[in-house]
């Protein structure tokens, strides 16, 4: 299996910035790890490994990054007005520095050209992010693995509300959002899970939120719920992901 370490400046976080890399052609899939998690998460926790099949038969290439996350939504002592600011320009960083590099690394991988569409995948805060992302920019994103998310921002930020807030958090902007939104179009264009378990550490209750809005809004992300002996821990998600995946890496 081919793999690619690389680290470069990001303007909008002021520091250097980790990711690597895993197979040498298909679908990019950008990973993002749990809560205050890093790019080296993937091996650690054994995901190449469930993933290495379809990476081996070129159906994907990994990117794994890093989280800020101990500096945004698990910085409880810090002021949330900051915390959420700081999370933006993380935001920013994948949006407008990362999407154009896994673009161009992935074109020129697989002799492509235009803008290929992003799977992002994640769980836990992971698959927060990863969800936030898909529905705030179908532009960038075209799939969508979230598992064992919570999709709430009071569940991190407490009480505190304001714009930012309010934009990274799926359940209060998919509520609001009308039938007819331009992004609905794009959304049934585009695939997505998100999955969710009933047993131990599990938070299903704003899948449940989000569930309900789709289906009033018309777009087509399949839900599913695993039963009460699926706890919110990696043995579970390494069972989640060999059975979503192809299903995601279909063209439609």
């Amino acid at each position: 299996m081919e793999t690619n370490y690389f680290e470069f400046y990001s303007n909008n976080l002021n520091r250097n910035m980790p990711i690597k890399v895993y197979g040498q052609k298909g679908k990019p899939i950008l990973f993002i790890p749990c809560q205050d998690g890093h790019f080296y998460d993937f091996e650690n926790f054994k995901m190449l490994d469930t993933f290495s099949s379809f990476i081996d038969n070129n159906e994907c290439m990994v990117f794994a990054i890093d989280t800020i996350d101990i500096e945004t939504w698990s910085a409880k002592d810090n002021d949330p007005y900051y915390r959420i600011r700081h999370h933006e320009e993380w935001i920013n960083y994948i949006t407008r520095e990362l999407v154009p590099f896994i673009r161009e690394y992935t074109n020129k991988k697989n002799n492509w050209s235009g803008y290929p569409g992003i799977m992002t995948f994640g769980m836990s805060m992971g698959a927060t992010h990863a969800l936030n992302l898909y529905l705030r920019f179908p532009d960038l994103f075209d799939r969508c693995l979230a598992l064992s998310g919570v999709y709430n921002a009071s569940f991190f930020l407490g009480d505190y509300m304001d714009e930012i807030v309010y934009q990274n958090s799926a359940t209060d902007y998919m509520s609001h959002m009308e039938i007819g939104h331009p992004f609905i179009q794009k959304y049934n264009e585009h695939k997505a899970v998100v999955c969710v378990g009933k047993g131990a550490w599990e938070e299903p209750w704003s899948t449940y939120f989000l569930d309900e809005q789709f289906h009033r809004l018309g777009i087509n992300i399949w839900v599913d719920y695993w039963g009460e002996d699926v706890n919110h821990d990696w043995p579970w998600w390494h069972k989640q992901v060999p059975y979503f995946l192809p299903y995601l890496l279909e063209e439609k």
